[in-house]
């Protein structure tokens, strides 16, 4: 009996603890997602619900200054798709972007970003933009060619020329790295 209570107890409070480390991280990113627009973002929703923060404040942010697929990565994760991000928009990005979160989940969203023409498919187009981020265009159109009729030829599984997402999952499983 003694041992179900202590188990009890302690679920209890592994459920509250968690319960409010969720307030507490919401409460941490609203405060930052206040930060980038103090203007536009109230402290109380109750007035304005809908509020959503334009792309150029958040790609200015300290953890996508610097990064080649700061746009995009915005974009993906903006309800809109053109980068404007509501309070529940910007918790999904950090949650995504989050060591934390599942390999799997992470995967949707770089199929997301990478895939920069939005037809649920990355393409040779796709890939070329990619590469060239990456590589800060210091390929040649010749390289970035070869490279990319490289990577599609290897992971492209049904052979129609682009990668589904089953294919682009089956190739970064090759590449234990890649999500990091």
């Amino acid at each position: 009996q003694r041992n179900k209570t202590i188990n009890f107890i302690t679920k209890q409070n592994i459920n509250i603890f968690f319960s409010f480390l969720t307030f507490f991280l919401h409460c941490s990113l609203h405060g930052r997602y206040h930060e980038l627009a103090p203007h536009l973002v109230p402290m109380d929703y109750t007035n304005d619900p809908d509020v959503k923060i334009p792309l150029a404040l958040i790609v200015n942010m300290p953890e996508l200054k610097e990064n080649p697929f700061r746009n995009r990565i915005v974009e993906s994760f903006s309800e809109d798709g053109q980068g404007n991000l509501s309070f529940n928009d910007f918790v999904d990005m950090f949650s995504v972007l989050s060591e934390m979160a599942p390999r799997e989940l992470k995967a949707i969203f770089a199929f997301k970003i990478y895939d920069f023409n939005v037809d649920n498919y990355i393409c040779k187009e796709d890939l070329e933009k990619t590469l060239n981020k990456l590589t800060k265009e210091e390929l040649t159109p010749e390289e970035v060619n070869l490279v990319c009729e490289k990577a599609i030829e290897e992971a492209d599984l049904d052979g129609d020329n682009k990668l589904s997402f089953a294919d682009f999952e089956n190739m970064i499983s090759r590449a234990p790295d890649f999500l990091r």
